[in-house]
């Protein structure tokens, strides 16, 4: 059976798997980039040297490297065997999609760009959504087809 068909990544109709999802959802969020900032450091430091090496031109990624971080940790984390990130893990929660396959690693980007995007636009509204829309889910849940689901 192939991981697209497997129906440990569907969406759970049970109202149970849903609940406390918005608030773990935050404290997940704290603690991913917390970890992002960490891993920041040190790429930024390689960054630096690669500059050295490339006489300044590796400087250039300076002001999109903390996106490039974010971006592969989040990729990586929920396109991964648990479909979670570190953050979202220790929460006890996972990202599904409705349509049962496993969340791919563009998916988690567009999850990660679509919440960055939709949060500099509509900061209060995007947890406020969540209170009242089924399954709590947010507006980029909405828009990409997924859900945050309870593990534990």
């Amino acid at each position: 059976m192939s991981l697209d068909t497997n129906p440990t990544y569907a969406a759970p109709d049970d109202w149970r798997a849903y609940s406390g999802v918005l608030s773990r959802r935050v404290f997940a969020f704290m603690i991913d980039y917390l970890l992002v900032g960490a891993l920041w450091v040190p790429a930024a430091i390689l960054v630096f040297f690669m500059g050295v090496i490339t006489l300044g031109f590796a400087w250039l990624l300076y002001p999109i490297l903390f996106f490039v971080v974010a971006g592969l940790y989040f990729g990586m984390s929920l396109a991964g065997q648990s479909q979670a990130t570190p953050g979202m893990r220790a929460m006890g929660i996972a990202m599904v999609r409705l349509d049962g396959r496993k969340i791919d690693f563009f998916t988690a980007i567009a999850h990660l760009a679509l919440f960055w995007i939709l949060n500099s636009v509509l900061t209060p509204l995007i947890l406020l959504a969540g209170l009242f829309i089924e399954r709590s889910r947010l507006v980029h849940d909405l828009l990409l087809g997924t859900a945050a689901v309870r593990t534990a």
